[in-house]
């Protein structure tokens, strides 16, 4: 991952960034039809991770500690970068004293949380007509 730099900042720095990411993997691998982007983005922190050639990953924090929209291209991925922004995200929780931080995760994505030390909260559901389940990780040195 040494070709790997990840810049952090406001949605006018790294959105168009951010909305070509989910773009790629939301809406046209996932077939997912909502939008890209919302009025939470405003109000976020937002991570990008790139190569040379570009933008390959891309999530964002929220002021309530939830984080959302993580999606990495398929060119890229099983390579650690979906760890590198997950941590970045947890490291900006962590220095603003958030007790904890929550996502929404897509089933597939389980796993890849729980080597994260998240763990799931309450009963799967549906959102944009894929199968998600909360899930949680304190920030406190206790897992729930």
């Amino acid at each position: 991952m040494q070709d790997v730099t990840v810049e952090a900042g406001d949605w006018r720095h790294l959105g168009p960034d951010a909305a070509a990411i989910r773009e790629a993997v939301f809406v046209r691998e996932l077939g997912v039809a909502a939008p890209v982007s919302d009025e939470a983005d405003l109000d976020a922190i937002h991570v990008v991770a790139y190569r040379r050639d570009g933008a390959i990953a891309a999530a964002r924090l929220l002021p309530d500690g939830a984080i959302g929209r993580l999606a990495v291209l398929a060119c890229a991925r099983r390579g650690g970068i979906g760890s590198l922004v997950l941590r970045r995200l947890i490291a900006y929780a962590l220095q603003r004293g958030d007790a904890c931080v929550r996502l929404y995760a897509q089933r597939d994505a389980i796993p890849f949380y729980l080597r994260h030390a998240f763990a799931t909260v309450g009963e799967p559901f549906y959102e944009a007509g894929v199968e998600h389940i909360e899930m949680m990780r304190r920030l406190d040195g206790n897992r729930r």
